[in-house]
């Protein structure tokens, strides 16, 4: 049986990955809009989802991850396609470089 070993990836390739795929979760909703919140200074990315009028739910963030060294931190996770998945499938992001925050993962080598 042969082991994948994948190489960890650079902080810089962390970023356009979690960015490109974070950014993929805005799309059509018949009920709401989808706004993407990209901030490249501190590494963080998200979606949030802003409903019509009258809201029948309020303002939420659908989707937020955060680029730490060379992890990538999900801290919200609220859909049916999780950005894990993409993060791993699409982008290629070996699973230890991803923490699962939203699930009471942690980083074990940074203090943020």
């Amino acid at each position: 049986m042969v082991s994948l070993i994948h190489p960890p990836m650079t902080n810089e390739a962390l970023v356009q990955i979690t960015r490109q795929e974070v950014e993929r979760y805005v799309g059509f909703s018949p009920q709401a809009e989808l706004y993407p919140i990209l901030d490249d200074e501190h590494q963080t990315y998200a979606v949030a989802i802003i409903p019509h009028w009258p809201r029948q739910y309020p303002p939420d963030i659908v989707v937020m991850a955060r680029v730490v060294e060379d992890k990538v931190i999900i801290e919200v996770e609220t859909t049916d396609k999780p950005l894990i998945d993409a993060l791993m499938i699409n982008g290629g992001i070996p699973r230890e470089q991803i923490v699962l925050a939203y699930a009471g993962e942690t980083p074990s080598n940074t203090g943020k």
